[in-house]
């Protein structure tokens, strides 16, 4: 059985448990389930099996043990060595100790984990399709928004809102921008109204510095059509996002990556398609 994977304990006979468990794969994608009609799950499976190693609800740090389970099979899912379904043993872990210890002080934390790398999961599958180079953002895959915005709702102005909300920024952004202003005027004011919005997150600076990033890019955009005054506006608009990452997050990497980006502009050294990793 996956790690992770949620059943239910019929019976116990010494170290022994009787237990119906789950056997579908993905219990999330409320999003593709069918209009009408049921969606067809698998039945649970039943059997004896050793009580060793199944954490319940009252098993005492429950929430503890499966925090720290979880913790390894994210460990192992980020080695290139380690196991291919990681990352989703992870999440699962990670959800069971929201679920089962909703009062635990991990619980946000959990959940925020357990919304992120499903997300993740996601996001790199729909890379792989040919539609996430559409400009447009209603032209790709949308990740499935449900988890992160339960994690919103659930823990309102916490740390973990915050990381959810930035997460959901992903489903907005232009696939390529095939050299149109239009995407990265529409990114830019994204990227600062989320750093405004969340000034406490811990992406506050890295939102600060993809918009600073874009309106350099403008800048850029700008010249090589001959806007010389939209040209001075998103130039001069960059240096004064530079000037807030270096207010407030003065010992950010995204702050002095900001300041490099505004030399390069200064001296003239062209940024868009050259300076993105």
């Amino acid at each position: 059985m996956q790690v992770g994977r949620e059943m239910v304990v019929a019976e116990k006979s010494g170290p022994w448990i009787r237990a119906y468990a789950n056997t579908d794969i993905e219990e999330e994608h409320t999003s593709d389930q069918p209009v009408f009609g049921a969606a067809e799950t698998p039945p649970p499976i039943s059997g004896w099996m050793e009580a060793k190693g199944v954490v319940i609800e009252d098993t005492a740090n429950g929430d503890l043990i499966l925090m720290g389970a979880a913790a390894n099979q994210e460990a192992e899912a980020n080695d290139p060595r380690g196991p291919a379904n990681a990352a989703r043993s992870a999440h699962l872990l990670y959800r069971r100790l929201a679920e089962m210890f909703p009062n635990s002080p991990l619980a946000p934390e959990a959940a925020w984990r357990a919304a992120d790398i499903l997300w993740q999961i996601q996001k790199s599958d729909f890379s792989a399709l040919p539609s996430a180079k559409e400009r447009d953002p209603y032209m790709r895959n949308q990740m499935d928004e449900d988890s992160l915005k339960k994690v919103i709702k659930l823990y309102p102005h916490t740390r973990q809102a915050d990381l959810a909300d930035y997460d959901l920024i992903d489903n907005k952004l232009c696939g390529d921008w095939q050299g149109s202003t239009k995407c990265p005027e529409k990114e830019a004011e994204i990227f600062e109204k989320y750093a405004s919005e969340h000034p406490e997150s811990p992406r506050a600076a890295k939102a600060l510095y993809e918009a600073a990033y874009r309106q350099a890019v403008l800048s850029d955009m700008y010249g090589a059509d001959g806007s010389d005054k939209k040209q001075e506006e998103a130039h001069n608009h960059a240096r004064d996002l530079t000037a807030k990452l270096k207010d407030k997050f003065p010992q950010s990497d995204y702050t002095w990556r900001a300041a490099a980006l505004v030399y390069k502009l200064d001296q003239g050294v062209p940024v868009y398609g050259i300076d993105r990793d």
